[in-house]
């Protein structure tokens, strides 16, 4: 993705809403939202724009779960792993999808298309397990869902 491209999308977020500490975190989801991810010049950009140390930009990255400094896939499945998702099979979810993708959580398949993490909590307790793909919710998994929502991607 391109440099100017995200560079642009920051200068907007600044202009709107001013080059302050608290303007960091929606630079770095705009960031994210047109690069797919938070490359280190990024964080170097930001840095001396929002003169915020580096060491604070990472702790915000890591801190929330969406966003990454990580290239990622094409798709991003996010498997919650809660408590409840795990007490109605959301290991053997992993098993299915990671069979069908070819690839471990926290990899990146060859062709970038998928990427698979394991997150703590999606917040749908209620309709566990759940898997988020993009922006996209997947509620009640079974095995037969999982491989059919994975075959729909694969086209």
């Amino acid at each position: 993705m391109s440099t100017a491209l995200w560079k642009t999308k920051v200068d907007e977020v600044t202009k709107q809403r001013g080059k302050a500490r608290e303007t960091l975190l929606p630079c770095l989801e705009a960031i994210q939202e047109v690069s797919g991810y938070i490359p280190q010049e990024a964080v170097s950009y930001l840095r001396e724009n929002l003169d915020v140390p580096s060491v604070d930009i990472y702790g915000v990255i890591t801190f929330y779960g969406m966003l990454t400094t990580k290239e990622q896939g094409k798709y991003v499945i996010r498997l919650c792993n809660s408590l409840p998702c795990y007490l109605n099979n959301s290991e053997n979810m992993l098993e299915v999808i990671e069979r069908e993708l070819g690839i471990k959580a926290g990899e990146t398949s060859p062709d970038k298309n998928f990427t698979l993490e394991v997150v703590p909590c999606l917040g749908l307790c209620d309709k566990a397990p759940a898997m988020m793909i993009n922006d996209k919710i997947y509620e009640n998994l079974t095995e037969e869902s999982a491989k059919k929502i994975i075959a729909e991607l694969k086209g």
